[in-house]
Formats: structure tokens, sequence, C-alpha cells
């Protein structure tokens, strides 16, 4: 499918936002006064700010609100509840902090929990399509939360949790991919099963539906050559995981953390620009692209 940069930000800021934020209600960090504000105001910038640069890719970003009406059935409404839930919740705990009120943090803890539904959401908007059997696996969601989990350690300075959950990241990352390379096959999608006439022999394509592009094409048909995609899954494992990693056996400081964050950020726009283009849709079998 096509890796949109909307998208792209969107899922890797909020990601690591409510990563970052859970860690903060939770009371793992325990900041005051004008820290206390920059922290929280870092968590809040990147998971709002991951969510606004979403609509970007709405055909019609004013109707971003009607999301908040199909909860029963949408995981992106779900996700939109989570989120509103999570940074309403967690407003009056960063008030606490930032004014040193000693508020209890038991809605911290609430909130926190908030923060890794609104990220398992996320992944579920992906993760439920049948369609593209490359998402439609249990490593989407573990993949993502694993992402929010293991950058919100390392934004928090957590080094010791953060260094198993980034090594545990790594290993969700090499089985997504090796995994994902197997699941169109084994679903069994062809020509013959996206058209519903093969009883009656092996259909091909004689020629395109149309002479110029459309909007299936754009969107859901996206080719990324072999070489690339190895290339740049290396890229991705080492700078989202291994290399965090390593630098944390240096001695942590603010340095050593902003340094970590920054590789691991490089790493996870890497990954999810390969989710959305190494994302195989049904819909290229019309058009012998699969």
């Amino acid at each position: 499918m096509h890796p949109a940069p909307s998208v792209i930000i969107f899922s890797v800021a909020s990601g690591l936002g409510f990563g970052f934020l859970a860690f903060l209600g939770m009371g793992l960090v325990l900041p005051s006064g004008l820290v206390a504000f920059a922290l929280w105001g870092l968590g809040y910038a990147l998971a709002v700010g991951g969510l606004v640069s979403a609509t970007f890719h709405l055909g019609n970003p004013q109707r971003a609100l009607l999301a908040f009406t199909q909860w029963r059935s949408s995981w992106l409404s779900r996700e939109a509840w989570a989120s509103v839930a999570a940074l309403v919740l967690l407003a009056p705990v960063a008030l606490s902090d930032w004014l040193g009120l000693g508020w209890p943090r038991g809605v911290g803890m609430i909130g926190a929990a908030l923060c890794l539904i609104t990220v398992f959401c996320t992944a579920m908007i992906y993760a439920q399509l049948k369609t593209v059997p490359r998402w439609n696996h249990w490593t989407t969601p573990a993949t993502f939360l694993g992402f929010c989990v293991a950058g919100g350690a390392l934004l928090s300075g957590q080094s010791l949790f953060a260094g198993w959950a980034l090594m545990i990241l790594a290993v969700l990352l090499m089985a997504g991919f090796a995994e994902g390379d197997r699941r169109f096959a084994a679903r069994g999608h062809s020509m013959a099963s996206a058209t519903g006439i093969g009883r009656i022999g092996t259909p091909q394509v004689f020629e395109q539906p149309h002479t110029g592009g459309n909007y299936l094409m754009r969107e859901m048909i996206f080719i990324v050559a072999r070489k690339h995609v190895e290339k740049l899954r290396i890229i991705a494992v080492s700078l989202a995981a291994i290399f965090p990693a390593l630098l944390l056996f240096l001695p942590v400081n603010a340095l050593t953390i902003a340094v970590a964050v920054a590789f691991h950020l490089i790493g996870a726009a890497v990954q999810r620009w390969l989710f959305f283009a190494e994302a195989e849709h049904v819909v290229g079998l019309y058009y012998g692209m699969r």
C-alpha cells in the first residue's frame, strides 16, 4: 500500500508519545516544576501531534469528528475515544507533578492503561483487515505495543527495562518480517479466488481495465524491490532496537538518551514505511500485480 507520510508520522509519534505518557502516569518518572512541565508537554506534543497528523490523510479532514460515532464496530472510533480519555485523565496528574500538589496516582494508572489501549486500537485498525494478509496477524498489535513500551521506557530513562524491551522489539520485528512474507501465499489468494471464476479455468489479465492510473492502484498497490526491502529491514531493526540497546551500556545521561531516542525514531519510521509499502492488498490481483 502507498506509505503516506502523514500516517507514518501519526503511528510513530503517537506510539512514542502514549508510551511516554504511560510511564509518566504510572509514576515511574516523578518530575516536578519546570522539568515536569517540559516532560509532560513533550508527551502530549508527541501524542496529540501524531493524532492530528493522521487527519491529513483523510479526504475530508473536517469530518474526523464523525469517527467518534462508530465505536461499536470501528477500531478507529475506539482509538479516538481511548486517546481522548487517556489525555483527559492524565491532565490532572500532569498538573499535580508540575505544581507539586502530590495528588494520588490512581488516575494516572488508569490513564497509563488507556494509553496502551489506544495504541492497541491503532494496531487493530490494520490487523483486522483480512484483505491485507501481512497485517492480519498477531505480530501487528504486538509490534505496535512493542514500539510503544520500548520507546516510552527509553524516553523515560528506564535503562534496564528499556534494554529488555528493545531486545523483545527486535525479535518481534524479525518475526513480523518473516511471517509477513508467508501470509499472502498461505491465504491462497489468487486471480481465481479474487474473481470467483476459477472453477471454469485459470483466469489471466488480458488487458488493464483502464488506460490510466486510479485511486486503487495509487493507494492499494505499491511495489518495492526485494533488494531494497532487505536493506531497509536491517536498518529498521538495527536503528529501532539494537543500536539504542547497545547505547544503554554506556553511562546513562541526557545525551545518551537523546541519541538512543533519535536512533529509535529513525528506525521506527523505516519500519513503519515498510509496514505500509510491503502490505499486499488483494485488490492487486484484479490488476495482475500480485
